[in-house]
């Protein structure tokens, strides 16, 4: 996004609209002719297999747009779908299936104009219709899409969700097949780099309406991106080829994209090791803690920040971590700079709140330049032995009772969880058991806040803040999974989303973060991301975005 909030959103757009026209300039949506006796190196290329091979720690438990909530999924969906938008590595913005974007003065009407070459998988067109019906899915109630509140900026969007309202009454409404007309409730500055997010995706309503399993299986699935799922062999991988009705396809180069799933780190690394696969991190597998520093030594990989914040959940809502006091105690007695240094070693900053460091702030500051978490709360054990004491007396407990850390599956989670533990055991004297469950497993359980502590990872949408504040400590949102509720908070982010002066947004979200952290330790952060990444020589355009993911569908090889 870009970060001069300052100017006016029609003027941001221009720009936007300008600058992403360039780089996304109509195309057929033909295959590549074959390369002619005497053709560029560019046509020769584009004419040659290219594979793609990397892996995923787990299956991706949706591949629908409108149930979609973790990366696994979303690195799979970026090649299968494509929206109105889409970011680039940078987190900016550009033009997708929006061909041209027009903004009213009040900035709360949106009218997007689509490209007439844009086909799904089965060759039908992708109209406006597809996002309207795509839209309204993803918000009725019965879908129960834990983004719907993303879809809330539309006018009378939560109204519907919450079941007070009619789908006609949400402000989207496809004038003809390639004109979407979009009303929001209030202005919002970051509404074009919203629309990439995978909520927005459009879907093939035949291929949806009226079956719920659609999006389980490779044959059912119509999308309309640069790629087609060819075959989803369950447990084992999934198998990714160019899609020859993508309106861009002479701009994808790979013509087959192999993920397979494999758990295990020190497996993926020996398939990497073994020239089996092509790529490690960015979610799409990862470096054995044990190796990270021996890889970042020897310079076979590098590590990068990124927009992502580690951090453990507490269930606010169950005894006894519905006690602020016994949150902060657990908080407060873990040493982040050791666990950096001990187990993950791969260079990650410790998080004393849930912004990561890289994310933008007001006029074209970092959000953590101008609001330090620094002051949120200290590591100190002697006063976390004094909260532990205290809370549990506000409770009426004798003693720390028998709770769970959760985590999904993996040996750099184990091993982090083993830590922090054995420090709770040290300097507080209680005993936390764990238990680690398969990642489609772990979401259903966290999501159902049937935890006690859990682990969790936020990565951003978009390079926004609100995206870490709204979607994690709101009590409306369906990623605040630990049931935290703070009426001032809530207050606060609610009058983010309709300020009219994009700085004062900004601080009101600061604001309700620093109410979350120092004073009701609503979450346990940790520390913030870096993704340490191997890339076998001779790709090109394959790499970590600004947030921490797999960008992968324009990479190349050569």
């Amino acid at each position: 996004m870009k970060k001069n909030f300052k100017k006016p959103v029609h003027f941001m757009l221009v720009l936007v609209i300008a600058f992403s026209m360039l780089l996304s300039a109509c195309t057929g949506n033909k295959e590549k002719e074959p390369a002619k006796e005497g053709g560029t190196a560019t046509e020769e290329a584009n004419t040659k297999p290219q594979e793609f091979r990397f892996t995923l720690a787990s299956e991706p438990p949706s591949l629908d747009p409108a149930l979609m909530q973790d990366a696994q999924s979303s690195i799979v969906a970026e090649g299968l779908y494509e929206g109105l938008t889409r970011l680039n590595t940078k987190g900016e913005p550009e033009n997708a299936i929006a061909k041209d974007i027009k903004v009213s003065e009040d900035g709360k009407t949106y009218t997007f104009t689509l490209r007439d070459d844009a086909k799904w998988s089965n060759g039908d067109a992708v109209t406006a219709k597809d996002f309207e019906y795509a839209w309204k899915r993803a918000l009725k109630p019965e879908t129960a899409s834990p983004y719907a509140y993303m879809l809330f900026y539309l006018e009378n969007g939560e109204k519907y969700n919450s079941g007070k309202g009619t789908a006609d009454e949400v402000g989207v409404k496809a004038i003809n097949d390639t004109t979407l007309e979009v009303k929001l409730y209030t202005p919002v500055t970051y509404f074009p780099s919203l629309l990439a997010h995978y909520t927005y995706l459009p879907v093939h309503p035949g291929s949806v309406e009226g079956k719920a399993n659609w999006a389980a299986e490779a044959a059912t699935i119509v999308s309309n991106g640069p790629f087609i799922l060819k075959e989803w062999l369950h447990a084992d991988k999934l198998i990714l080829e160019k899609n020859p009705t993508y309106h861009g396809a002479k701009d994808i180069h790979f013509t087959k994209v192999t993920i397979s799933l494999v758990e295990e780190d020190s497996t993926v690394y020996q398939l990497y090791e073994t020239n089996k696969i092509d790529w490690i991190g960015a979610q799409a597998g990862q470096v054995p803690t044990d190796l990270t520093k021996k890889v970042l030594d020897e310079k076979t990989g590098t590590v990068t920040d990124i927009a992502s914040t580690y951090y453990y959940l507490f269930n606010t809502s169950k005894e006894p971590f519905d006690n602020a006091k016994i949150r902060k105690a657990l908080a407060m007695s873990i040493d982040r700079q050791s666990l950096i240094d001990n187990v993950t070693q791969a260079k990650q900053k410790p998080a004393f709140g849930l912004v990561p460091p890289s994310i933008a702030g007001p006029e074209g500051k970092l959000f953590r330049d101008v609001f330090p978490d620094t002051d949120y709360f200290k590591e100190e054990v002697e006063q976390a032995k004094v909260l532990l004491k205290e809370g549990l007396a506000e409770k009426g407990l004798a003693a720390f009772p028998e709770v769970t850390l959760l985590y999904n599956t993996s040996e750099g989670h184990k091993k982090l969880a083993e830590a922090v533990v054995d420090m709770w055991r040290k300097n507080l004297g209680i005993e936390i058991k764990l238990n680690n469950q398969e990642w489609g497993t772990f979401l259903e359980t966290r999501n159902a806040g049937q935890f006690d502590i859990s682990r969790a990872g936020w990565g951003a949408d978009i390079n926004h803040p609100i995206n870490f504040t709204y979607d994690l400590i709101h009590p409306k949102s369906g990623n605040n999974d630990g049931n935290y509720n703070n009426k001032k908070v809530e207050e606060l982010l609610d009058g983010s989303l309709v300020a009219t002066d994009a700085a004062a947004s900004i601080k009101m979200m600061a604001d309700a973060e620093k109410i979350a952290i120092a004073d009701d330790m609503a979450v346990l952060p940790v520390y913030y991301y870096t993704t340490v990444t191997m890339l076998k020589p001779g790709f090109k355009n394959v790499g970590s975005n600004y947030a921490g993911h797999l960008d992968w569908t324009h990479g190349s090889k050569e």
